[in-house]
């Protein structure tokens, strides 16, 4: 099994290989700095709280990318312990090209990834809440766990675990941060009050 997916994964690197070059490389290291650290996603968190018709989707982005900081970062990575692409792969054997040297190395643990499962997350919890906004977050989201393959410090099946969790744990925050508020709305009405639609 784990043979099979050994080379999987490397089949595609050397697919998705295929498609570098400079202009490429320098769209890639964008995308993915903006899931670095799920900065992105808690700016814009952070902004939505801003404004009271968006402050409820502010509420759900950033308890969605904490559920996956604890779940995912802490937790998950921990169990699974997985070496990085560079740590591990023949990267200048067996016809495989050399390391990309696009962005700096992370020196966390592989899977799930961490940039995709918390891009996913808010894109997701942000989809439940409000499909317009949620759609162009998740194509986002995509396009940010694809440049963790394409920059060579994530496999494919890293990507794909981070994309269920993520998609998991923001469902799961939806439901958990409406229930809560519900509760929070019967026993503290005035502090709901600032958070329509909840």
């Amino acid at each position: 099994m784990l043979d099979w997916i050994y080379r999987f994964d490397l089949s595609v690197f050397n697919a998705v290989f295929q498609l570098h070059s400079p202009v490429m490389n320098f769209i890639m290291k964008i995308i993915t700095q903006l899931g670095e650290d799920g900065l992105f996603w808690i700016i814009l968190g952070v902004v939505l709280l801003l404004f009271r018709r968006t402050r409820k989707f502010g509420v759900f982005v950033l308890g969605a990318l904490l559920i996956e900081v604890l779940f995912n970062e802490l937790v998950l990575k921990s169990i699974f312990e997985r070496p990085r692409p560079f740590n591990y792969l023949p990267w200048q054997e067996n016809g495989l090209y050399v390391y990309p040297d696009i962005v700096q190395k992370p020196t966390s643990f592989s899977f799930p990834s961490g940039h995709t499962a918390s891009s996913f997350a808010a894109a997701t919890v942000l989809f439940c809440a409000n499909k317009k906004w949620g759609t162009p977050a998740l194509v986002l989201a995509a396009l940010i766990g694809f440049s963790r393959i394409y920059c060579g410090v994530h496999y494919c099946t890293d990507v794909l675990a981070g994309t269920v969790v993520g998609v998991v744990v923001g469902v799961a925050a939806y439901f958990i941060i409406r229930a809560l508020f519900k509760l929070l709305k019967e026993k503290k009405p005035k502090i709901t009050k600032y958070f329509d639609g909840i």
